[in-house]
Parts: C-alpha cells; structure tokens; sequence
C-alpha cells in the first residue's frame, strides 16, 4: 500500500535557485521545509552557507537552520536520527514535507541511511584539523593511502571534511573506512519524491559568480572574522571561509581571496552535479518550472 505521506527532496548545485524553489513549492503544497545543507544547520554563519532570508523563514516553517553551534559536532548518522524523528511529527499534522539542500551525504542520510560508523573522537578530530590546517590535505591524503588504499581510490580529494572524517575512523577503528561502507539502504514509512535543478552551467556559474559577490556585499568578511578564533573546527572547512581565512593569515590578498571562493564554489558544483547524477530517481527540471514541477510531485 502506498503510503499517504509524501518528502518532497529537492536537490542541485550550489547557486542553482533551490531555496527560491523550495518556498514556492511548500507554499503551494502548505509544507514546512527541513534543511539538507550539513553548513546552514549552524549558527552565526548565515551569509557564508546562504541560510534563507528572514523574510523566506517567516513566510514558511524551516527546521535545521542555524540550529546548532560551531562548536557542536554534528554527524550525517545524528541528521538521519534527528530527522526521521522529526519527521514523524510533522507528518503528525501534514501529508506533504520538503527538504532541501546540496549536501548529498545528508540526503542519502534522510532516503536510505547511513553506514553505522562509531561515533566521532573529539580530541582526535581536533588533532586532525589542526593537522589540516597547517599541512594542508595532502597529508591527510598520504595517511588514507596507507590506512585504507580502496578508500583512498574513490574519495573525493577536494573534500577536507571527506577524507579527514575517512582518516579519523581508520584511526579510531584498527579498520579500514571502506570495511564500515555496508551500502544497505533502509526503506522508509513515506514516499519520496526527488527533484533535481539544472540549468546550463555557463548560467549557473554567472549565478555563482555574482552570489559570491553579493555574498561579500552582504558582509561575508565580518562574518568570517567573527569566526575566525575557531579557523580549526570541522563546520568552518568549507569554501567561503578557508579563503577568508587564508586572506586573513596573510597568505592571500582580498581579491584572490575572492577569485578562489568563486572558482572553488564553481568545483563544488560540479562535484554535487557527478554526485547526484549518479541517482536516477531524481527527475530534473530548471528551477523556474514551478508549475510542471508542481504537477509531476501530484502525480
């Protein structure tokens, strides 16, 4: 029997037009929205991740923005728990929830779960980031080759927070990463129903570009320097900051600082793209088809 219950999860690259996207689709279907973004769930960070706007948050109902602090750690295996909870509550009082988001490890966190990995070791993590930090991945990379080498094959080399979580398990564990990658998919209680935003990618790197540029009139710099003592934790390793930070430390001047944010922005997208290309029960539409999107979800 199918169920009554509907997730509507939109997902896409970085800049595509998904927040814009998600409102009107949550006004239309009366949906509160819960976030797919593992950086907009923190707090004093709302220009950098590009949090929805206190006129979109008040105009609909969001959940797991700016809900913790930097100094939390917060795994994919706590999303996917606090989520379906979550979940289980809203579905209390409506048949139709969005999520939205381009992180594609919380996605896959909230439609089929997660690997049980144990449960991350502060004061290793801490060292690992500091190891980062000053080395530079490359030596986190050389520590994945030798602990886990069928890992080290497949991870994506231009994700920090990928290969140091990798690292910190082969540590932690005795184990390879690889040997904790069952790929079992949990069913779930409600239907799925996946969209993906595209356009060509000359317009989503303008797009990209000049939200970069709208991001720094908007007080990029005074909310990475508020943030800055914390440089070192996980919630930080992301494109927007470290360049900022770089700029900061002096390795870097401001317009580089830009350029690099921009062209790592325009990297980020491409990765989401391969990364949700590969499921093929997502169904593609450009981000301004509200009403066909809106008739392929009824159907």
């Amino acid at each position: 029997m199918m169920s009554t219950k509907r997730l509507v999860v939109i997902v896409g690259p970085t800049g595509s037009g998904k927040t814009d996207l998600s409102i009107g689709l949550a006004l239309r279907f009366g949906a509160p929205i819960i976030s797919t973004d593992s950086r907009q769930i923190y707090r004093g960070l709302p220009v950098g991740t590009a949090q929805p706007t206190a006129e979109q948050l008040a105009a609909v109902r969001h959940y797991f923005i700016a809900s913790y602090d930097i100094t939390e750690h917060f795994s994919c295996g706590e999303y996917e728990v606090q989520a379906l909870a979550l979940l289980e509550r809203l579905f209390a009082d409506c048949d139709t929830v969005i999520a939205v988001g381009g992180s594609g490890l919380y996605v896959k966190a909230l439609c089929e779960g997660m690997d049980d990995l144990p449960r991350a070791d502060e004061a290793l993590r801490s060292r690992l980031n500091e190891r980062l930090s000053n080395e530079g991945i490359g030596s986190l990379l050389d520590d994945l080759r030798r602990l886990d080498p069928e890992y080290y094959e497949q991870v994506d080399r231009d994700n920090p927070s990928r290969v140091l979580r990798a690292v910190e398990v082969c540590m932690q564990s005795g184990k390879p990463y690889s040997s904790f990658r069952t790929g079992t998919k949990r069913t779930r209680d409600f239907d799925i129903v996946k969209i993906g935003v595209t356009m060509p990618r000359e317009r989503l790197y303008e797009r990209i570009d000049r939200r970069v540029d709208m991001m720094m009139e908007a007080g990029l710099e005074e909310e990475a320097r508020a943030v800055y003592p914390y440089k070192h934790l996980n919630a930080l390793q992301t494109v927007g900051y470290r360049e900022m930070f770089d700029w900061f430390d002096g390795k870097i001047s401001r317009d580089e600082a830009v350029e690099l944010i921009k062209r790592n922005s325009r990297r980020y997208a491409k990765r989401q793209m391969t990364w949700f290309r590969r499921d093929d029960e997502i169904k593609w539409f450009e981000p301004t088809e509200l009403d066909a999107i809106t008739e392929y979800i009824r159907k």
